[in-house]
């Protein structure tokens, strides 16, 4: 609000919604070109003499269909002063993750209900749309590509947003983008790497969002232990301290922390030291400055603290099973020849919550790529779990292999070697977004298991759109710039291990810069949850998602 306040605009209200006239004063319409958001607009200026406001200037988030645009062109036109489409149909969560923020895709894409109806193929088109706002947006004509196998849904959506960016670039005058541009947007069926969804992640943003209870980015806390004032910070991207920490290891973090606020105390000793009237004002000045630092780290540590005590109590014990069931190896790298013998002390250990149980038996079931109906069912009953068991069952509609005939269990598929990489024991485990973000930079990516949608653009040579030896020396973010763009989207919800993923290969690549998002943002216990309603009617869903 306040930024809008500064640009002179004095309220923000939603079009649905009834609102006081005020006929003096302009409005900016900000809205979805749906026929509810058209009716708002129309209903507002009926007639000129009950006209809410002086006039209209709207601008649409997408493409605005021909018969939406016609009824309001017949409606209130004389009332309208500008009407522009400014294709931005998504939400940038941070400076290198996007979400189309839509939940429900999920239920649509996957769920075997939903199979013959048409809302599957509404929902595809919808989510095909938004992706070519995305790429509206950053100026980008890519070669798409999709990972083919186990399921059609990333093949169907490839070439969707194939169809649309040709006709995006067709229509659009303006656009100098007439051919393909040097990036690639690969597409992926969530089920792709189910292990990354439900391990536990020791990465500070990723272990926040998992062990506390983090709603719309907001963490609450009390400064002063149980008795003290409740609090709210808001986890975001102007906060540089999380930008620069919410990716470093929990051990990380808690010995930085400490160290910046003992800095930020030290300055202000030294700042108090001197009195002179000079460095008072100085002193003044800087108070405010002083006061927002140790806020913010008092806040960051506070996390840190909230997450380590979960950690301590039950999370630690977990981790090491998690590791060695994901990777097959343990901690000195010797393969583990008995999966259940690891899986077994979770299960009997009564500190563990079902959730957690049932995480540590999906990652034993991921690890031997389906187990047997009679072992499966064996595992539900000792653990007690038969109310939730659609929870391990139904990741059969993500195409992951969960109940398998003992003569066709399948080997592990092969991973990059990083035993070289330098990692903290309970957390050897790499999201395999990576591997495949790095195979796609260097152009290594298998075309029969990712084949384009469309011809390969001929400068895609993976490390850039240049070869260092023709580039004029830039800075890095002009590099940047210039360089090739490699987009990459998963149908059904990322991790924040994942968004991590595509931070740390933008830097090991200086001139790709790597964009990720998905439907929406996950956590293990709301994917979890998700998964349990998908063999449910669609109508049973709504219901249980109100009450969540």
């Amino acid at each position: 609000m306040t930024d809008l306040l500064a640009e002179g605009i004095t309220a923000v209200e939603n079009v649905y919604k009834n609102r006081e006239p005020v006929p003096h004063m302009k409005a900016i319409y900000f809205i979805t070109p749906t026929q509810k958001s058209i009716d708002g607009l129309i209903n507002d200026f009926v007639s000129k003499s009950s006209s809410k406001y002086k006039a209209a200037y709207v601008y649409f988030t997408d493409f605005c269909p021909d018969s939406l645009f016609n009824q309001m062109k017949a409606s209130c036109s004389r009332a309208i002063r500008r009407c522009k489409e400014i294709n931005v149909s998504f939400f940038p969560y941070e400076s290198q993750v996007f979400s189309l923020d839509v939940p429900d895709a999920f239920f649509c894409c996957y769920s075997p209900t939903m199979e013959k109806a048409n809302d599957k193929d509404v929902v595809m088109k919808a989510m095909a749309e938004q992706i070519v706002t995305l790429c509206a947006t950053l100026e980008e004509n890519p070669g798409v590509r999709y990972k083919s196998k186990p399921l059609d849904n990333a093949s169907k959506l490839a070439e969707l947003v194939e169809n649309k960016l040709e006709n995006y670039y067709q229509i659009d005058e303006k656009s100098q983008i007439k051919g393909k541009t040097h990036s690639q947007l690969l597409i992926i069926d969530r089920g792709f790497d189910p292990v990354s969804t439900v391990l536990h992640e020791l990465t500070f943003q990723a272990m926040a969002y998992d062990l506390l209870p983090i709603e719309n980015d907001t963490y609450k806390y009390k400064t002063d232990g149980s008795s003290g004032k409740e609090r709210e910070a808001i986890l975001e991207e102007e906060d540089e301290l999380w930008v620069k920490i919410r990716h470093k290891h929990i051990a990380d973090v808690l010995e930085e922390i400490p160290k910046l606020l003992k800095e930020v105390s030290s300055k202000r000793k030294t700042t108090e030291g001197k009195l002179s009237l000079s460095n008072l004002a100085q002193l003044m000045k800087k108070m405010p400055h002083f006061r927002k630092q140790i806020t913010k780290q008092v806040v960051h540590l506070n996390i840190a603290e909230d997450c380590m005590s979960k950690f301590k109590s039950s999370i630690e014990k977990l981790c090491k099973t998690e590791q060695d069931l994901a990777l097959g190896t343990d901690a000195e790298g010797q393969k583990v020849k008995d999966s259940m013998r690891v899986l077994l002390p979770v299960l009997l250990n009564k500190n563990h919550d079902s959730y957690d149980k049932i995480r540590a038996i999906l990652l034993y079931i991921f690890s031997t790529n389906g187990t047997t109906q009679e072992n499966l069912d064996k595992l539900i009953q000792n653990v007690q779990i038969e109310s939730d068991s659609d929870m391990i069952k139904n990741w059969k509609y993500l195409g992951v292999p969960v109940v398998v005939s003992s003569a066709s269990q399948q080997r592990r598929q092969s991973r990059k070697d990083r035993s070289s990489e330098e990692t903290f024991q309970l957390s050897r485990w790499t999201p395999v977004i990576k591997d495949v973000m790095e195979d796609a930079i260097e152009n290594k990516l298998d075309s029969k298991e990712w084949p384009y949608c469309s011809q390969c653009p001929a400068a895609w040579n993976g490390s850039g759109a240049v070869s260092a030896r023709q580039k004029s020396k830039t800075s890095y973010l002009d590099d940047r710039k210039s360089g090739s763009k490699l987009i990459v989207f998963v149908i059904g919800g990322i991790t924040y291990s994942e968004m991590r993923s595509a931070y740390e290969v933008s830097q090991a690549y200086k001139s790709c810069e790597v964009i990720i998002g998905s439907t929406h943002i996950l956590t293990p216990r709301r994917l979890l949850d998700d998964v349990k309603m998908l063999n449910k009617p669609k109508d049973t869903v709504c219901t249980e998602e109100e009450k969540l």
